[in-house]
């Protein structure tokens, strides 16, 4: 076998990425349709929860900031919790109730009818995240998922669900835009914060809002049957 260059390689990595793009695009609708719920939801005093393990704990933490502060304008904090972030209740879950429970018992501690859960995970298969979802469900949660490539079990669980093709890394990356995505879409539907103009933030958008979609393409969701 003829070796393999690190240009072949890198490339490898590239086509990959490139091949996951028309199911990222397909997904807008319904990140789209999560935005407006956030927009709706977060202004008034609800709650996003976040969690994932590993990367996707990294992307899940990385989704809470830009929401605490702020991704592309000016607008008001919104409350947003990365379950993983607070290592001290982890650990004593962990230790107490066992690995599977960390993020599950966080979810009936600080979620509330109506917030919203996501849930992060290349596989769809993490216990843990698995219990959190039922536990949302428990407590008449929204459970949002974005997974790997699917029908996997988190999705299955979810309320709605955005499964991405590709191997673990691939994934992770469409993740990461996936979030921007959500943030860009969240931030699209909320009114100034107060103090900045109106029509400074409407210029703002307009500056920097995107190409249309093209509406023929079909969102890559899944949904659980109410």
């Amino acid at each position: 076998m003829a070796d393999v260059t690190p240009h072949q390689v890198l490339g490898g990595h590239v086509d990959r990425l490139e091949a996951a793009l028309p199911a990222l695009r397909a997904a807008a609708p319904t990140l789209v349709c999560w935005g407006a719920t956030l927009a709706g939801l977060l202004p008034g005093g609800g709650r996003l929860l976040a969690a994932g393990n590993g990367g996707s704990a990294a992307e899940a933490q990385h989704l809470t900031a830009e929401l605490v502060g702020r991704f592309d304008g000016e607008r008001q904090a919104l409350s947003a919790i990365a379950l993983h972030a607070d290592t001290s209740s982890m650990t004593a879950i962990g230790n107490d109730y066992g690995y599977e429970e960390v993020f599950a018992r966080q979810v009936r501690a600080h979620g509330r009818p109506g917030d919203v859960l996501l849930l992060l995970s290349t596989s769809g298969r993490s216990p843990n995240l698995l219990a959190a979802a039922d536990a949302a469900r428990e407590l008449d949660m929204d459970c949002w998922a974005l997974t790997g490539p699917g029908p996997n079990p988190l999705a299955g669980r979810a309320t709605d669900a955005v499964c991405l093709p590709g191997d673990t890394a691939t994934v992770q990356e469409s993740h990461l835009a996936a979030v921007h995505m959500l943030c860009r879409a969240l931030e699209a539907q909320l009114p100034a914060a107060p103090g900045v103009p109106a029509g400074l933030v409407a210029r703002h958008r307009a500056h920097h809002r995107a190409p249309a979609l093209d509406p023929t393409i079909v969102p890559t969701t899944v949904r659980r049957p109410a």
